[in-house]
């Protein structure tokens, strides 16, 4: 048997990886920014911890889970999605407590599971992006973190983002509109997806954001949720609204945007961008107040969002934007013969102590081969080590470019290797 990767993983290369650590590092400059520091939860978790928070009915629980009995019998899943994980964390390290600083401002970054057919842009092992902000209920934090991602995109250079807004309300406002939806799609039910008609039972508020025609078309006069807010959750909508005004982001309102699970509530957004001619979502997030309480913890506020890595990779590429990757190698030392094997190595090493990047023949090739390596690695510069340089304790530094040259000593290099860089290039 030919040993391959299991279905639906990747290779992540180092010339793509190259592309991954930017994306992530910019990530991580503009969260600290705005304050999160990073969490680092298990890969796996006990199942009740996602069961509890996604819901037992969610596909992702029926269908999705990687899921197992461990050696002590326990019911173990490898995270389906990182929000769960946080909460977990968040309740069990007693982060909630009076002398922890509010709001409590977090993100994440690693791989996540979920066994579905793989399909483009959809892998059994994904990566995703998440923050979490806990303790506080101003509407300034749910613009503060939609600001958070914009920028984000912003930096990262992507083009044609929209962002699209709607307000789920208060628990009671959303019990009332849900009713005013079974009413408004039960008379209709034939003309629906079958399953659109089974969530009509189950979570009828899901309907809404079918991709399915005959769904899309029976859900065109639908009542809007935002009919339905009470007093306080317009006035947190308001809010949010005249704030992203203020910011100069602009949104566009999309009452068929929901979310299925039960512990959002108030402010859902996605940012959406277009990718040949098709609308991608590229981030999604809302305000959970609920979350804490179902692990157990006090009530508390949270406000978050999470996004792909394979798919903002997948629309970078998609939209010709060309990440500034630094792949040139510092140094290049060509070896000739192996008495001097051991000072190539004293000489590669020195270099690289001084905080330069470098790299030395190894194979014994010829010099030509050696100069040819040389630009494969778009190396600036190229020493040539042999053994009259080590008995006269000089060498030529070359610039790989415009091929001036200087000749130094090999103890100024081990001690000063700055100065005589910049000299050459």
């Amino acid at each position: 048997m030919k040993l391959q990767k299991p279905k639906g993983t990747q290779d992540i290369l180092p010339l793509e990886s190259a592309k991954w650590q930017y994306v992530e590092n910019v990530a991580r400059e503009t969260f600290k920014k705005y304050n999160y520091g990073e969490i680092r939860t298990p890969m796996f978790e006990h199942y009740e911890v996602i069961s509890r928070s996604v819901g037992d009915t969610t596909d992702i629980v029926t269908k999705e889970m990687y899921d197992f009995y461990d050696k002590g019998d326990r019911h173990i899943t490898l995270r389906p999605e990182g929000t769960a994980p946080v909460v977990r964390s968040f309740v069990e390290n007693k982060l909630f407590a009076p002398e922890v600083q509010k709001p409590v401002k977090m993100y994440y970054i690693g791989s996540m599971f979920r066994y579905e057919r793989p399909q483009a842009g959809r892998l059994r092992e994904f990566h995703q992006v998440g923050v979490e902000a806990f303790g506080s209920s101003n509407p300034a934090t749910d613009v503060e973190t939609m600001a958070m991602a914009y920028q984000l995109f912003t930096e990262l250079g992507i083009k044609d983002i929209t962002l699209h807004l709607n307000s789920l309300g208060s628990p009671a406002s959303r019990a009332a509109y849900r009713q005013a939806l079974i009413d408004y799609l039960t008379p209709i039910k034939d003309s629906l997806s079958k399953d659109s008609q089974r969530r009509l039972e189950e979570n009828p508020l899901r309907v809404l954001d079918s991709k399915e025609k005959e769904d899309k078309i029976a859900v065109e006069n639908a009542p809007s949720i935002l009919d339905y807010l009470d007093e306080e959750s317009q006035a947190h909508f308001d809010a949010v609204r005249e704030m992203l005004e203020a910011l100069n982001i602009p949104y566009v309102i999309d009452t068929n945007m929901v979310r299925g699970l039960d512990y959002y509530n108030h402010t859902i957004f996605e940012f959406i961008t277009k990718v040949d001619k098709s609308d991608l979502t590229i981030c999604a997030g809302g305000r959970y107040d609920g979350l804490v309480e179902y692990f157990g913890g006090p009530e508390t506020a949270g406000f978050g969002f999470g996004l792909g890595l394979e798919r903002l990779l997948l629309i970078l590429d998609k939209q010709g934007i060309q990440l500034p990757l630094e792949e040139s190698l510092d140094v290049y030392i060509a070896v000739l013969g192996d008495a001097v094997n051991s000072k190539a190595l004293e000489l590669v090493q020195a270099i690289r102590m001084q905080g330069f990047s470098a790299e030395r023949d190894y194979l014994g090739r010829k010099i030509k081969a050696q100069f040819k390596s040389a630009d494969a690695f778009n190396a600036k510069t190229v020493i040539t080590l042999g053994e009259s340089e080590v008995e006269t304790g000089q060498v030529t530094i070359k610039n790989n470019q415009t091929r001036e040259e200087v000749t130094v000593s090999l103890e100024e290099i081990k001690s000063d290797f700055a100065t005589i860089f910049k000299k050459v290039n």
